[in-house]
Parts: structure tokens; sequence; C-alpha cells
């Protein structure tokens, strides 16, 4: 008997070429789902977001389903076997389908443009968030390859993670010790550049106690994946029972603490600093420290950062 030209066994389901290509994109986008997403938003900003591309795509949507149904129903309608479809070689212009096909995309660009222009203004990073709450300094530096918090108020600081009070605005001062980055928390809000001598600002707000992923978006070097930081939402009690506990006990943060702080390293555990010294950010931004090396190959200058003289 030839095994070879034996059919197939009955009973056994092999399901369709085309079933086989929609389980498999579905199995891919499933991978790269994760929990810590601007879909599981944990303050205002992030719940803006998230409405933003959940409005985008309903608007996109309205255009891409009737597109979709016309072609099915065309195709359908004017097959070879449908002797009732009437064709017309002729036909040129119709006024009514010219109407019909650009009045739809031009109403859906103006959705989206309207919605990004709302957005825009509404979410510019800069902006108050509105709160009967005071809200916290805290004064940002990107490092090689780790992130600085530094609370002027409280007289504190971490490495690679930030406190945050719950139902508390964050009035975040940013700026970059070395090479240009970006700082993202996708559950708490939007991303922002910072560069070296300058300062940036940007509102943040987490309403939710819990541990929450953050890190670098922009690549800075050998160091850049493990550049990363967790936010860490506490309740007003226990942030201040934090700051009590962390004050005046660990490392000082001084210009000698800095300038060995300035050491490239990355995948810190966080840690916190007893003490800082006062107008240490501004002295950053001003330069009166010196910036970080940045990104060195073979033992050449890094050509990001300019070189600042010593006071």
């Amino acid at each position: 008997m030839d095994i070879m030209a034996s059919p197939p066994r009955r009973g056994r389901f092999r399901p369709p070429a085309a079933a086989r290509v929609l389980g498999l994109v579905c199995l891919i986008l499933m991978t790269g789902c994760r929990e810590d997403s601007v879909f599981t938003p944990i303050g205002p900003v992030a719940n803006g977001e998230r409405l933003i591309i959940l409005d985008s795509v309903v608007i996109m949507l309205a255009i891409v389903i009737p597109t979709i149904l016309a072609t099915v129903v065309v195709a359908w309608w004017f097959r070879a076997s449908n002797r009732r479809a009437k064709r017309d070689p002729s036909f040129v212009y119709s006024g009514r389908v010219e109407l019909v096909v650009w009045s739809i995309p031009a109403l859906t660009i103006l959705f989206l443009g309207s919605l990004a222009w709302i957005s825009a203004h509404d979410l510019d990073p800069a902006k108050p968030l509105k709160s009967n709450v005071q809200p916290l300094d805290v004064e940002v530096v990107a490092m090689d390859w780790k992130w600085l918090f530094i609370y002027p108020t409280q007289g504190v600081a971490t490495i690679n993670r930030l406190v945050a009070p719950t139902g508390t605005p964050l009035r975040m001062h940013l700026t970059s010790a070395t090479v240009m980055n970006t700082l993202f928390a996708p559950e708490v809000g939007s991303q922002i550049y910072v560069m070296n001598g300058m300062v940036g600002t940007m509102w943040w707000q987490v309403d939710r106690t819990g541990t929450y992923f953050g890190q670098s978006n922009m690549f800075s070097g050998d160091g850049f994946p493990g550049m990363r930081f967790e936010v860490a939402g506490v309740s007003p009690a226990q942030f201040d029972a934090w700051v009590a506990a962390t004050r005046g006990r660990g490392p000082a943060l001084d210009e000698t603490g800095y300038r060995a702080l300035l050491k490239q390293s990355s995948d810190l555990k966080p840690y916190a600093y007893g003490s800082v010294a006062p107008g240490l950010f501004d002295a950053i931004v001003q330069q009166k420290l010196p910036p970080g090396e940045g990104p060195v190959q073979a033992g050449n200058k890094n050509p990001f950062v300019r070189p600042v003289r010593s006071p």
C-alpha cells in the first residue's frame, strides 16, 4: 500500500490557512501586551492619554469599517454569477459618489485634528494639574545610567525610585547631567525630553498606591537598558513617615557625593540620600558642576556634552 497516496484520516480538523494566520497575528499581539501600559492609567495624565487613543481609534473606525463592508458588498453584488447586477462600462463621474468618497475622509481628518489640537493644550506637560492639594516639588536629573530624584523641600533624594503621595500633584523640574534623555512611566503620565543645561517642567499625579514601572525612552549608551526606575505610590501619611525615616540617615548628597554619582553605572537598586546640599539642582543646570561622561567609545571624548570649566 502506498502510504504517500493514502487519504488523510477522517475526523482530523485542519483549520484553513487564513485562520492559522489570524491566530498567529493574535498570538503576536498578545505577547506584546503588558500590564504597565497607557491602558492601565493610575493618574489623570495617563487617563487623558488613554482617552485620546480610544477616541482616535473610534474616529478612524468610522471610515475603516464602512470601507471594509462596502468592499465586501460590492464584490458580492457584482460577482460574475449575479445576473441582476447592472454594469455600465461608460460610467465616468457621479457627484453623489464623489461627495460620499471625499466627505467621510474630510470629516475624519477634521475630527482627528480637533482632538489633537484640544488634547495638546489640555495635556501640556507644563500645565498645572487642577487640585485642591498643595503640589509636591521634585527635581529630576538624568544621569549615566540612572535617575536622580531630589525633594528640595524635604531635603532628601533617591536613586531610581520616585516616591509619590497619592492624590498629590507632582511639580517636576527636569534636566540631564549628561546626554539628551527622556523620562517615561506609562501608567502615570506622558514623557518629556531632558537636556544638559536646560530645565523642563512636567506635572504628574499618582492616584493609587502601588509600585509602577518607569524607564528611559531614548538610547544613551551601553547602560541604557538598565536605566529604569520605579514609581512608588504611597498614602500621604506613609510619605511623611518615609521622609522622617530617611532624613538625616544614610549618605549625604553634596558636591562630593554628586561627583561620585557621576560615574557610569546601571541596574542600580533604589536607595536614598538622607540629606541634599541646598541649590544642588541649580548648580547642575547652571553647569557649575561637571557633566557626566556620556557614551564614550575607544577612549574618545564625549561629543554630545560640551566641556565645562570648573569655577
